[in-house]
């Protein structure tokens, strides 16, 4: 099934902040925020057993669990097994160095790409969700990014299990659809060249954005579009860089990310638009585009997201976009008023 066919709407809601990503998030504020996102017509909902070891999937099943099932969209990822058993981290991978969910659970992560991990790892999801079944999954960060120069190792294990167990689930009608979760462009080129796994579509977070998306234009759109898969596009703030925020890609923004983010800043003050309402309508006007999947800890932050796809942005602030260099050449932009 055809993303665009199975995603009940454009605008997600990405749970990985529900994981305690860089803070410790109570309860009580996790929950309000997924009912927000709820009362807001959201209906489809990303997780993943390594946002916080599980907490992030516990959070938005007991979030999800008092709506009717048939009304919503679950996607989560396989690749990083949660185990009972807790374990102080060390040799800990990119990602962990970076503490980025040091507030999570602490239960020892596994990360296994194998035929039969992939099985246990959706049936915990499962019971961590509190539901009876899963729409789409993703295989999480076969990716350089996580795996330094292992990643294409990681992704061989991952052809040979992963994708495998996800093709025979799909096939069976146990799931609708899977592909990659993924925050480089390079594992996507390769999985498209493959001939035996047949996936439904892409995660690609980080590498369509307003901040990013030249590489994804050139190398993997085009290839989707031909092949009629689709894309849920993840991270359009760039980790919170375009709308403020001091990280790009989980770490400091550097210089030149910050000049250009203050200069489409200034664009958009001069129009009356915000770096929120343009980077949300940048990614949602590629085609390709299934849905963006803006993370959110916070009610507040659901209802700006509204917001922002909502604000009517007149043509001319685009053509300044382009005029200034800022979005490539090939990218597609809102047409505008």
């Amino acid at each position: 099934m055809k993303l665009k066919d199975l995603l009940p709407s454009k605008l997600g809601f990405g749970s990985a902040p529900l994981g305690n990503m860089f803070r410790q998030i109570p309860d009580a504020e996790a929950l309000e925020t997924v009912e927000t996102a709820w009362e807001s017509g959201i209906r489809y909902f990303d997780t993943a057993p390594f946002y916080g070891a599980g907490l992030a999937e516990m959070r938005l099943g007991e979030a999800l669990s008092r709506f009717p099932r048939e009304d919503y969209v679950i996607s989560t990822k396989v690749g990083h097994l949660i185990l009972d058993e807790v374990e102080e981290k060390t040799n800990q991978s990119t990602q962990d160095t970076r503490d980025i969910f040091k507030y999570g659970r602490p239960n020892k992560v596994v990360h296994d790409y194998s035929y039969d991990a992939t099985m246990r790892s959706i049936e915990g999801s499962l019971k961590r969700l509190n539901t009876d079944r899963i729409e789409i999954v993703w295989v999480h960060d076969v990716a350089q990014d996580f795996y330094g120069d292992q990643w294409l190792g990681i992704f061989e294990s991952a052809r040979k299990g992963a994708f495998v167990a996800l093709d025979k689930l799909r096939d069976e009608g146990v799931l609708q659809a899977w592909g990659l979760g993924v925050n480089r462009v390079e594992p996507i080129e390769l999985l498209l060249e493959l001939e035996e796994p047949r996936p439904d579509g892409l995660l690609l977070a980080g590498r369509y954005s307003l901040l990013d998306h030249s590489k994804a234009l050139q190398r993997v759109i085009p290839q989707i579009c031909e092949r009629g898969l689709g894309i849920v596009a993840g991270g359009p703030y760039s980790s919170g860089a375009l709308v403020g925020g001091p990280n790009f890609e989980y770490a400091p923004a550097p210089e030149s990310i910050l000049q250009k983010v203050a200069k489409i800043k200034a664009i958009g003050e001069k129009y009356g638009v915000s770096n929120k309402a343009i980077g949300l309508q940048f990614v949602l006007a590629n085609p390709a585009v299934a849905a963006v999947i803006p993370g959110a800890s916070k009610p507040s932050r659901i209802k700006e997201d509204i917001e922002a796809l909502e604000t009517d942005i007149p043509k001319a602030l685009w053509q300044e976009l382009r005029q200034e260099h800022l979005v490539d050449d090939s990218a597609p932009l809102p047409t505008g008023k």
